[in-house]
C-alpha cells in the first residue's frame, strides 16, 4: 500500500533522498557505485502543509462526486465535451504527484538506486489498481475473483502509476547542472523535461487528429443466456474525429487492449443521444446510435499518454519550490504558469479543440492543470504564508492518509467489509442495521 503513498501522497519539502540519505563515491574504476548511509532519525524536515491540504481536498472531492454524482448528475463527469466538478479529480492527483516527485528527488545522489525504486513502486501501484478494480465485485455482491477474459487492464491507479513512472525517470535522469536564479534559468535547467512534455503532447495531437478510424463492431448480451449475443456495427471511416464513436483514443484501446477489457459504463451513455435521463444514465431513446452501449475506457492508452503531461506541470511547480525560497517569487512564478495554461486551454476549446476528459484532450490538460495551479496557490497562501492551518486540519489529516482512505472509501472496501458480516441472510448486515440498504 505504501506505493500509492509515493504516487498520490509523496514526500514533502526537505525530505531526504528516498529517506535513505544516499551518497555517491567515484572510485578509480570510473564506475559509479552507490552506498547508503543511515539518516538522522531525530531530524524530520518540515512538510509542505499546503500540499497535504490540497491532497486531502482532492480526496474529499473524489468521495463527494463518487457518492453524490448519481444523485446530482451536474457534478458527475461530463457526458462528453465540457467540464464538471468530477473532471478535476484525476488531474489534481497527477499534479500533486508531480509536485511531490520534485521534492522527493531534489537532492538525488544515486540515480541507479532511485530508478530501481521507482520501477518497483510503479509496478506495485499498477498491480494494486488491477486488484482493487477487478477482485471485488461491488456493493451488494459478496462474490469475488477476477475473470481474466473480461479483466479491465487500465484504471485510475494504473494511470497514476504510468504517469508517476515517466515523470520520475525524467526527474532522475533529465536535469541540467546550471544554477537557477530566474524563471528563464529554471526553464534552461529542465529544458529536457520540457522537451519530453512537448513531444508527448505533439504525438498525442498527431495521433488523435491523423489516425484513420474504420468501421468497427461489438457485441451485447440479449438477456437470454441461451441466445447468441447481438452484434452492433458502428460506422466510422473518418480521420480526426473526436466524437464518442469514431475517435482514435477508443480505436487504439480496442486494437491493443481488446474491446472485452474496456470499461463497460462509458460516460457517453449519459448523452442526450443515448439516455432519456441525460445527463444521467437512463433508457435508450428511440433511434439511439449503435455506439451507445459500446465499451470505452476513460483511462485508456492514448489518453494516459496525454495525462503524463499533467504530472510534468506538477514537476514544474515543485521545481519552483526547490529553487525559489521567497513566497512572493513562488506565487508569481506559479500564477504566471497557471494563467498561461488556463488561457491556452480555453482558447483551444474556443477554436475547436474541445475540453474533454474522456479523451484527455490537450485543452483539457491545460485547463485542469491551470486550475490545479491556481487552487494550489490559494491553499499555499492561506496555509503556508498566513499560517491558517487550524482551518484545514481535517483536510491535512486526510492528505496524510490518502492511500488508506482511497482504498477503504473510494474502492468500496469498507462497505464490502461491513456487508461481509450478516445474520442468517446477506441482506441482514451491519449496513442494514444503520439504515443503509434493505433489511429482510
Amino acid at each position: 500500500m505504501g506505493v500509492m503513498y509515493e504516487a498520490i501522497q509523496g514526500k514533502e519539502e526537505g525530505a531526504d533522498d528516498l529517506e535513505l540519505g544516499l551518497k555517491v563515491s567515484k572510485p578509480q574504476s570510473h564506475q559509479q557505485h552507490c552506498f547508503v548511509l543511515p539518516s538522522n532519525p531525530n531530524h524530520k524536515p518540515p512538510r509542505l502543509v499546503s500540499l497535504d491540504v490540497f491532497r486531502g481536498l482532492t480526496v474529499a472531492l473524489m468521495i463527494l462526486v463518487d457518492d453524490a454524482g448519481g444523485i446530482l448528475p451536474a457534478i458527475n463527469h461530463s457526458p462528453w465535451n465540457g467540464l464538471s466538478l468530477a473532471d478535476y479529480v484525476m488531474p489534481f492527483f497527477l499534479f500533486i504527484a508531480g509536485v511531490s516527485l520534485s521534492l522527493t528527488y531534489k537532492n538525488l545522489s544515486c540515480k541507479s538506486v532511485a530508478t530501481k525504486s521507482t520501477l518497483l513502486r510503479a509496478l506495485k501501484l499498477f498491480v494494486l489498481g488491477l486488484f482493487l478494480q477487478g477482485f471485488f465485485h461491488g456493493i451488494n455482491n459478496l462474490t469475488y475473483g477476477v475473470d481474466l477474459d473480461r479483466m479491465r487492464w487500465m484504471g485510475v491507479l494504473q494511470r497514476i502509476a504510468i504517469a508517476y513512472l515517466v515523470a520520475a525517470l525524467c526527474e532522475i535522469w533529465l536535469k541540467g547542472d546550471g544554477d537557477v536564479k530566474s524563471g528563464s534559468s529554471l526553464l534552461r535547467k529542465y529544458q529536457l523535461q520540457l522537451g519530453i512534455a512537448s513531444m508527448i503532447s505533439f504525438v498525442y495531437i498527431l495521433l488523435l487528429y491523423s489516425l484513420y478510424v474504420p468501421d468497427w463492431e461489438y457485441q451485447i448480451p440479449t438477456g437470454n443466456s441461451l441466445s447468441a449475443p447481438k452484434t452492433l456495427l458502428v460506422k466510422c471511416g473518418v480521420r480526426g474525429h473526436t466524437g464518442p464513436a469514431c475517435n482514435a483514443v477508443g480505436m487504439i484501446d480496442r486494437k491493443i487492449l481488446g474491446i472485452g477489457h474496456l470499461y463497460t459504463r462509458p460516460v457517453y451513455a449519459r448523452t442526450e443521444q443515448c439516455s432519456t435521463n441525460s445527463p444521467d444514465y437512463g433508457p435508450l431513446p428511440s433511434g439511439a446510435p449503435s455506439w451507445c452501449q459500446a465499451p470505452f475506457d476513460p483511462e485508456g492508452i492514448l489518453s494516459t499518454v496525454m495525462a503524463i503531461v499533467t504530472c510534468f506541470v506538477g514537476l514544474h511547480f515543485g521545481h519552483i519550490i526547490v529553487h525559489f525560497k521567497d513566497h512572493r517569487n513562488r506565487i508569481f512564478q506559479w500564477s504566471i504558469s497557471s494563467c498561461c495554461l488556463l488561457v491556452l486551454g480555453f482558447a483551444l476549446d474556443w477554436f475547436g479543440m474541445h475540453v474533454n476528459k474522456a479523451l484527455y484532450s490537450f485543452s483539457y490538460m491545460c485547463v485542469t492543470a491551470g486550475a490545479a495551479g491556481i487552487l494550489f496557490v490559494a491553499i499555499y497562501v492561506m496555509v503556508d504564508v498566513f499560517g491558517y492551518k487550524r482551518m484545514a486540519v481535517v483536510l491535512e489529516w486526510i492528505g496524510k492518509h490518502a492511500l488508506m482512505i482511497y482504498i477503504l472509501v473510494a474502492c468500496n472496501v469498507f462497505p464490502l467489509i461491513l456487508q461481509g458480516f450478516y445474520w442468517k441472510q446477506p441482506h441482514n448486515n451491519i449496513l442494514s442495521l444503520i439504515g443503509v440498504g434493505k433489511r429482510t
